[in-house]
């Protein structure tokens, strides 16, 4: 129950990012609803998240959209294993975010190489600012 409510908060606040002035765009749905598959939320469910009272945007923005890919990350690295097609629609999704396609990247590489490991706030942030 525990990662599916980590999954929720997740979504929820890629929702939160995605709205602009209380609308979410075609596009941003479409988007949306694709992670949501991902991350195996059946369509109503989805729905439902959308009327959800969506969280508050913190002031640093980047940092949290670095954290919520990092997290993004990891969920698809769950069992342990990217699959082959795995990194291509990684980086789409960051790209997405409006995040660094070489901090991408190296990030992905880090998880890779230390499956096990978490990754500091001041390192992923370190990480997004050098590339």
């Amino acid at each position: 129950m525990e990662a599916y409510e980590e999954k929720k908060k997740l979504l929820l606040d890629m929702i939160a990012f995605a709205t602009v002035d209380g609308q979410l765009s075609k596009k941003g749905y479409d988007f949306l609803f694709l992670i949501a598959n991902e991350l195996n939320f059946e369509k109503g469910g989805f729905i439902d998240l959308l009327s959800h009272e969506l969280p508050t945007l913190p002031d640093n923005m980047k940092l949290n959209r670095i954290k919520q890919f990092y997290q993004l990350l990891l969920f698809f690295q769950n069992d342990g294993v990217l699959y082959k097609q795995d990194p291509d629609l990684i980086v789409h999704i960051a790209i997405s975010m409006g995040l660094d396609t070489d901090a991408i990247k190296v990030l992905i590489k880090k998880v890779k190489n230390a499956p096990n490991t978490i990754i500091p706030e001041d390192a992923l942030w370190k990480i997004f600012q050098e590339e």
